[in-house]
């Protein structure tokens, strides 16, 4: 029988011809196997292109519409030696999970025999300098390896299949000479102790592979941290709307059914499915997705809206201009997805080193082993000198020499409020020489403030404050938190989009826009003297006050902008906020270089100018507006209260109002990145020390563990001066 596979569901039509599909990959886990994968693919013809994302083992491929098969993809990577399908995020999520659930159970199994062959091995090492019996030595050593056979069997099951699946293709990666090492380390074990030796080597073995384990975990639980975050964005996406199918008809439609030019309905509540344009109604909406201002704005006859945005109070009928994949909520999604995929490339130049220990190493061991042989020694020391240069060139100081320095640096930056969020963010964030900053929400609190409290009588800002505890508004919000209002007013009445009243004591009193309260007059000239402030009136009567109301500067921003030009980092500031609020915020903050009413799209196209001039930006921003451009900046940073999509973007995340832990995140940085050089040093240094010494037949398999050991043991040491750095930064819990 004669099976077919159709894979159509999973291909997309980019147009011009192209076709696109995004498949999952299984066992991709270093620089190799990406650059194996992309030239493998790209060979086949009418492929345009070929990407692998190493964060969440993605491979995105174009190629010319025609006769290519897209199961031929797959049928290319298993000749590869990789297993893949057509990616789905359900299915994908599942199996990096269980993954990490492996891996924590493989490290589990090796270090509990570690602690238990360790306890073996001293009283043996001790012994045989000593009145140990043989027969006692021999006790121990079979003890051991009940120990350690069985556990290394299932806790190198990761080194033991990767090493499998590169050999079966041909090839070789850094697994192979590690299982090489085990095994013979292992099998020489067994056969000492069948021969009654002095000497065997489980506690090698073992060891080496806990070492290994440990840095395999945490690899992994970085990039399941980090992977997929394009996929938030379908919180944000309607799957429905409430289409309008006659005069007064309505019906809910799938938003694939939707096309520009219909009219659909905007109830209070609803998150917006369509770009279109306001025809009838009135409303506020949240449309902090595309300026990042976190204010609601009016919604009326002529107001663009855009899918994501949320309606908050009335009914808007919406005429249709874009829907599904041609709004600009799915234009930030690939954006957002290209972004990712780009800066996974960066992974590469950490790994390109490693691709010629593999064959180096297994070189140096049989060249040992033959030269000793052929020198006159038997094949039991020749092969026991071979064991011993696997194990000491082992890449665990060199594996460590960059997690280490990672986990002190991540931990010192934990006390001073930043949290890490991507396993290289620390080298790319020490690089960076100029910083973007969104302003709303980044530069300024999250929260609104009454900047002019002082100017209120208190009883009118009591009375104020009960009144806004009937809205809903932020802005009302803000008055009712300042005032410390605890109980609101019995009958008040909110209407939608202009403010609160209610009848206090027969005389009524209002919260609202000017117009409302009938303080238009009152608040002509407010918004030039503070445009970042919206201005809230208040009447009693015949009586008229003015609440300013915004998002104050973060308290420490100026001296922190200040702290970055003095360490030669350029500042500029890219909002979608309007110009006077942004002027007015970079004049404060002394920055000269600053654009207002920015789209995502040209945050993206500002960070790829600076790109091709050479320059390493750092993005911080906290809208979601500002997901792609984090994606697509060499580094990123955003406060705690950002949007959710925004946190999972970014490689770092503060926490706090003072903006100090941006400062502070870039001093130590840049001495973990001095540190992570020092220790690439010590890492090459000790081979280039030891590997003679192992080859010269004076270092058993043991000594040569612990050898490994005492390298990887210096590397962490040299690792834990990452946490002083001289801080001139307050706390960020000020």
């Amino acid at each position: 029988m004669q099976v077919t596979r159709d894979f159509s569901h999973y291909v997309k039509d980019l147009g011009s011809g192209l076709k696109h599909i995004d498949l999952a990959v299984e066992g991709v886990s270093c620089a190799g196997c990406m650059a194996k994968i992309e030239r493998g693919l790209s060979a086949l013809p009418d492929v345009t292109l070929a990407r692998v994302n190493l964060t969440d083992r993605r491979v995105a491929l174009e190629w010319k519409q025609g006769t290519l098969d897209p199961a031929k993809f797959i049928d290319r990577l298993a000749e590869l030696g990789y297993k893949a399908y057509p990616f789905e995020k359900a299915s994908a999520e599942a199996t990096e999970a269980e993954e990490s659930r492996f891996l924590l159970r493989c490290l589990g199994v090796a270090a509990f025999a570690t602690m238990n062959v360790m306890m073996l091995s001293i009283p043996v090492w001790s012994g045989n300098v000593s009145d140990m019996l043989p027969e006692q030595r021999d006790f121990f050593h079979w003890l051991s390896a009940v120990i350690a056979l069985p556990a290394a069997a299932y806790a190198g099951q990761p080194f033991f299949r990767s090493a499998w699946r590169a050999l079966k293709t041909g090839n070789v990666n850094m697994d192979v000479p590690i299982c090489i090492g085990v095994i013979l380390a292992l099998g020489m074990s067994v056969v000492e102790t069948f021969h009654h030796a002095e000497h065997a080597y489980f506690d090698a073995a073992i060891m080496l592979l806990t070492f290994l384990l440990v840095g395999r975990y945490l690899d992994q639980n970085m990039r399941r941290r980090t992977r997929a975050v394009a996929g938030n964005l379908a919180a944000l996406k309607a799957e429905t709307a409430t289409k309008f199918v006659g005069a007064d008809e309505i019906s809910e439609v799938p938003v694939a059914a939707i096309r520009a030019g219909d009219i659909v309905l905007l109830r209070p509540g609803e998150r917006c499915a369509v770009d279109g344009v306001v025809i009838e109604g009135r409303s506020e909406i949240d449309q902090s997705l595309i300026t990042g201002e976190t204010l609601y704005v009016p919604a009326e006859q002529g107001t663009a809206v855009y899918a994501g945005s949320l309606n908050i109070s009335g009914t808007l009928r919406v005429k249709v201009s874009a829907a599904a994949e041609g709004t600009l909520l799915a234009e930030i999604s690939r954006l957002l997805d290209n972004a990712l995929q780009a800066r996974s490339r960066y992974m590469r130049l950490a790994d390109r080193a490693s691709r010629l220990y593999a064959p180096v190493v297994h070189a140096t061991a049989l060249l040992t082993v033959l030269g000793w042989a052929l020198a006159g020694a038997s094949w039991h020391d020749a092969v026991v000198t071979g064991i011993a240069v696997l194990i000491i060139t082992c890449p665990c100081a060199l594996g460590l020499a960059i997690p280490t320095v990672q986990t002190v640096a991540s931990g010192a930056m934990f006390k001073s409020g930043v949290l890490l969020n991507a396993g290289d963010a620390i080298e790319r964030l020490a690089e960076a020489d100029h910083v973007i900053f969104d302003k709303t929400g980044t530069l300024t609190l999250p929260e609104l403030e009454v900047v002019n409290a002082a100017d209120i009588p208190p009883d009118v800002f009591a009375l104020a404050g009960q009144l806004a505890l009937s809205s809903h508004h932020p802005v009302a919000a803000a008055v009712a938190q300042a005032a410390n209002a605890k109980a609101p007013l019995v009958g008040a009445v909110e209407e939608p989009g202009q403010g609160v009243r209610a009848t206090v004591q027969g005389v009524e009193i209002r919260l609202g826009r000017p117009s409302f309260c009938g303080a238009d007059g009152l608040a002509a000239g407010k918004t030039d003297i503070d445009p970042e402030a919206s201005i809230v009136a208040f009447s009693r009567g015949e009586e008229k006050f003015l609440f300013s109301v915004r998002q104050g500067l973060r308290p420490d921003a100026a001296r922190i902008i200040a702290g970055l030009k003095r360490r030669g980092i350029a500042v500029e500031i890219l909002s979608g906020d309007r110009q006077a609020a942004v002027k007015a915020a970079a004049e404060a903050l002394g920055i000269r270089e600053w654009r207002a009413g920015v789209t995502p799209a040209d945050k993206i196209a500002r960070i790829e100018e600076l790109k091709r001039q050479g320059v390493k930006v750092m993005m911080v921003g906290d809208g979601m507006n500002d997901a792609p451009s984090l994606a697509a900046a060499h580094v990123s940073m955003s406060p705690i209260s950002a949007a959710h999509l925004s946190q999972a973007t970014a490689d770092l995340v503060f926490l706090g109002r003072p903006l100090a832990p941006v400062l502070a995140a870039i001093d130590y940085a840049r001495k973990a990145l001095q540190l992570m050089r020092q220790n690439l040093w010590l890492a090459v240094g000790y081979n280039l020390l030891a590997v003679p010494i192992a080859i010269s037949g004076v270092v058993t398999p043991l000594i040569a563990a612990a050898a490994m050991s005492g390298s990887s043991i210096l590397v962490m040491l040299n690792a834990l001066r990452a946490r002083n750095v001289r801080e001139e930064q307050t706390s960020w819990k000020s």
